[in-house]
This record gives C-alpha cells, sequence and structure tokens, in this order.
C-alpha cells in the first residue's frame, strides 16, 4: 500500500484496493479462500499489483543501486514475474545473484531454485549454454553468412504441452461439422501464431502447424470405422477450407 501512495493519491481508491487485497476467492467446489498475505490467488486485480510490487522490489534497485555498481554493461528484462538478466562481467553476475536474495527477502519474496542459475552465454562459446524465457529457448548460433546470430525457437515443454492440448481439442470436438471444425481451429492458430511467429522461430513454427495437421487429419478419419481422408485428400480439402498458414509476424514497431 505504500508503494501505491507513491503513484496514487486518491485515498477511497487506495481503500479500495486494500479490500480487494483481503477479499477471498471463490474456488470452484463453492468454498471461499482467503489469502493470508499477499494478492489472492486469481484475483483478476493481482497481476497488476504483483506488477507494481516488482517494480519498486526489484526493477528500481536494479536500475539505479545495483547497475550503476557493476564494473561492466547490464541489463534485465521482466515480464511479470519472469526476469531474465545480463552481465558483461562474470563477478558481477555471481554478486546479483547472492545480493537478489537479500533483496527479496526484505519484500517477503524468494527466488525459485529450480528455475534460477547463473550461465555463461556469448557468442564465443556457441552451443554450450541456452535459456528458456517466456515460452522460447535462446541459444548462439551463426545465420546463413556465417555470422553469430542468437537463434530463438519455441520452448521443446512449451511445444509438447501445446500439441497435447489440440490433440485434446480435435478429440473432443470431431463430432462438429469440418467447416466449423476449421473454423474454431483457426482461432486457435492465429493466437499461437501471433505469439510463436517471431523471426528465427520458422522451423518450429512450421513444425507446430504440421504435427497439428497431422493430428486433425487422424481425428477426423476416427470419426467412422472406414478411413475418410488420405493425407493429400485431407491436405486438398484444407486448402479449399483456408486453415490457417504458419506465417512469421512483423515486428511491432
Amino acid at each position: 500500500m505504500r508503494m501505491l501512495a507513491e503513484r496514487i493519491d486518491d485515498e477511497p481508491f487506495r481503500r479500495l484496493i486494500k479490500k480487494w487485497l483481503k477479499a477471498g476467492v471463490l474456488d470452484t467446489e463453492g468454498q471461499v479462500l482467503r489469502p493470508e498475505s499477499g494478492t489472492p490467488q486469481g484475483g483478476i486485480v493481482s497481476p497488476v499489483l504483483a506488477n507494481v510490487y516488482l517494480h519498486y522490489a526489484l526493477d528500481l534497485w536494479f536500475e539505479r543501486v545495483f547497475q550503476r555498481s557493476c564494473k561492466g554493461a547490464a541489463f534485465l528484462h521482466r515480464y511479470a514475474d519472469d526476469f531474465v538478466c545480463g552481465f558483461r562481467q562474470a563477478e558481477d553476475a555471481e554478486r546479483f545473484y547472492h545480493e537478489l536474495e537479500e533483496r527479496l527477502r526484505k519484500f517477503g519474496l524468494e527466488l525459485a531454485p529450480d528455475k534460477t542459475r547463473v550461465i555463461p552465454f556469448s557468442r564465443y562459446r556457441q552451443g554450450e549454454t541456452s535459456f528458456e524465457f517466456l515460452g522460447f529457448e535462446f541459444r548462439w548460433g551463426v545465420n546463413r553468412k556465417g555470422h553469430a546470430w542468437l537463434k530463438r525457437r519455441t520452448a521443446r515443454k512449451k511445444f509438447r504441452n501445446s500439441l497435447k492440448r489440440v490433440t485434446e481439442w480435435c478429440r473432443q470436438n470431431r463430432h462438429r461439422r469440418i467447416r466449423e471444425q476449421v473454423q474454431l481451429l483457426n482461432a486457435k492458430l492465429r493466437g499461437y501464431k501471433n505469439y510463436y511467429g517471431v523471426s528465427g522461430n520458422s522451423a518450429s513454427l512450421d513444425e507446430f502447424f504440421y504435427q497439428v495437421r497431422r493430428i486433425h487429419q487422424r481425428w477426423l478419419n476416427q470419426r467412422s470405422q472406414r478411413r475418410s481422408y488420405t493425407w493429400a485428400a485431407y491436405n486438398e480439402l484444407m486448402c479449399l477450407l483456408r486453415l490457417e498458414q504458419p506465417r512469421i509476424m512483423p515486428a511491432a514497431k
């Protein structure tokens, strides 16, 4: 609440937020769960308040305190409660890792040990290390001209989980008319393309859309005892019904 008071002068509005922090959440069994601390898990205001909290607990501290004490260049990228930091000097990275724990502890927070590590990541050490951030895997490689290039692809776990969800969706909706299936499936594929269709990820995007077509064809053929569509016939039908195609989306300006 002291953090919010830095930017919000409206006292009645701050009281409303305070009530929101104490409000319970109704679970699927009809029980009201009341948090003892922090923001209510599942509350619609929780992501916004958590983002404000980390802005003061982490972002400003990194920018105004830690970054200025580094011997080399440093940066921090954060989205919600996921963040990645880069340091030119290895000693700055090690020092940040230890000081970060103490900093977060002051605010009642702690790092997730299984998701936190210090790794060397350099164009001069290609293929040695990689890391995942926001559903993507990052690693150093070379481009077509042989120059060092930061490569990214869909994280393998995210890739497999997305295919599992598509499989389950096709199983539950195979009774619908094919045209309706394609319309609904297109909405899902557009959402996937809008997120993962970034420069450098064309191979993963093409593989995902190929696997989706294979899954869809398989479940269409299970609607009756006889096989309905060959691969060629299925692709011809999808072209006619305009199934969404993989495409790298232009970068936002």
